[in-house]
């Protein structure tokens, strides 16, 4: 490590601190901290994220290792202990480059510097004895007790484990998590309006950015660059970053040229930004979104493609707009959800996500589907999608819907599973509106 490390893992300790204590979004604390900090060498910036994001992500194995090393419980320990002693067991896990005296000695250097001097003898005793343990620390058995086994081993709550196994295998639970805790390249899609896959894929290249092929027309995979905005090809609009599952939203709802597309919950502007140049910048995409932070984020994305046919507005997608009532060719619905498909870029959801909200998200998503249907021409197309493998937010709003609203078919639905470097959990609904459905609704508040 370089001689900033101690200042790394400072960094590393105020964005755990931000994520576990005051609630930030994992993804928004690191970033912040990032983009803060580009000035620092790219290793750094590495380590920085790596730690981050592996602490958070394996923190329930990290706290069932800690207590069998303490003596003092981790739900008893104070936040800013809890959090290095947290990492302190990740790099001694998986940082082979950092040698377990580098670890354990940082750590007490960073608990006296924040003033908790009495506390160094207590955080090198543990991280030593984690040392020292490690690999020799006792499992739940995988054969009697699989969920508790998959719980620690994952990471995962077990609430969430118990939920899935309603409808999944043991098999492709432990897929789930495996794909979880691995890094997945960036996906981009190529704007068709500025340059070509082939282009693109050479200018990244000569650029020293890892690049890969990917299943998908125009989607790229990359890796091994730094940050986006450092790139010239992101920063002259070439190119928007959206995971291979979410760009099949607009592959599916495929709109035509010079159509009128609605997309509802539009932020931070992917399937918007798809769908307009799907439309080789013909026609109008509105993206709507409900704060006016999203709605700049949208904008900003939009400002850095350079598309004319495409406009971001401030709306609550639950109360009806007038104005649209019967007039878009393609309604674009990916709705607020759990997020339980998207764990590997998000981890902190799954300690933030409760039973009761995912009740709760799938009642919203049927307020929001309730309301923006009526924004379809006859034979246009909604197409309904979440970042959830929840059966409950996908498959059963799904059924609910075509009983709630004949006038709408369903012309296919998938449900995309988490794959191991490939993807995240996705979930699609295809309805297009019957021809001969019956006249306009009457817009009613809700």
């Amino acid at each position: 490590m370089s001689s900033n490390a101690i200042n790394s893992r400072e960094l590393i300790l105020d964005v755990l601190l931000a994520v576990t204590r005051d609630g930030v979004y994992s993804h928004i604390a690191i970033r912040n901290t990032l983009d803060k900090y580009r000035y620092l060498p790219k290793q750094e910036r590495s380590f920085i994220k790596r730690v981050c994001e592996g602490t958070l992500e394996h923190m329930i194995w990290i706290d069932y290792v800690l207590n069998q090393c303490s003596s003092v419980k981790v739900n008893k320990m104070k936040p800013v202990i809890r959090c290095i002693l947290r990492s302190g067991v990740y790099e001694l896990k998986y940082m082979d480059a950092v040698p377990a005296s580098a670890a354990c000695n940082e750590a007490v250097k960073l608990a006296q510097k924040r003033g908790f001097r009495n506390l160094k003898g207590f955080v090198n005793g543990v991280l030593r004895s984690v040392s020292r343990n490690l690999d020799f620390l006792p499992m739940p058995d995988k054969e009697k007790e699989p969920l508790e086994y998959l719980s620690i081993a994952g990471s995962m709550p077990m609430w969430i484990l118990k939920l899935w196994r309603q409808s999944y295998s043991l098999e492709q639970i432990e897929g789930f998590l495996e794909a979880f805790l691995t890094e997945t390249p960036a996906a981009i899609v190529v704007n068709p309006l500025k340059t070509t896959r082939e282009e693109l894929k050479k200018e990244l290249e000569e650029a020293q950015i890892q690049v890969e092929e990917s299943e998908l027309e125009n989607v790229l995979r990359i890796k091994n660059y730094d940050f986006l905005e450092k790139i010239p090809a992101f920063r002259e609009g070439k190119f928007h970053v959206q995971d291979l599952s979410s760009v099949r939203a607009g592959l599916w709802a495929a709109p035509k040229e010079h159509s009128f597309v609605v997309d509802v919950c539009a932020a931070p502007g992917g399937k918007s930004i798809h769908a307009a140049e799907l439309m080789h910048g013909t026609g109008m995409v509105e993206a709507r979104d409900l704060s006016s932070g999203k709605v700049a984020l949208i904008q900003e994305n939009i400002d850095r493609c350079q598309l004319s046919n495409i406009r971001a507005l401030q709306a609550d997608a639950r109360i009806p707009d007038p104005e649209l009532i019967g007039q878009a060719d393609v309604v674009i619905a990916d709705l607020p959800c759990s997020g339980l498909g998207v764990l590997g870029k998000k981890a902190d959801i799954k300690y933030k996500v409760t039973q009761e909200a995912c009740k709760e998200l799938a009642s919203l998503q049927r307020e929001i589907l309730n309301t923006v249907c009526q924004y379809v021409k006859k034979g246009g197309t909604l197409l309904y999608s979440t970042c959830t493998i929840n059966p409950g937010e996908n498959q059963e709003n799904t059924a609910w819907f075509l009983e709630e609203h004949p006038e709408f078919s369903l012309e296919k639905q998938q449900q995309i599973l988490p794959e191991k470097g490939i993807c995240d959990g996705f979930f699609l609904a295809k309805f297009v509106r019957n021809c001969n459905s019956e006249g306009i609704w009457t817009v009613t508040e809700n």
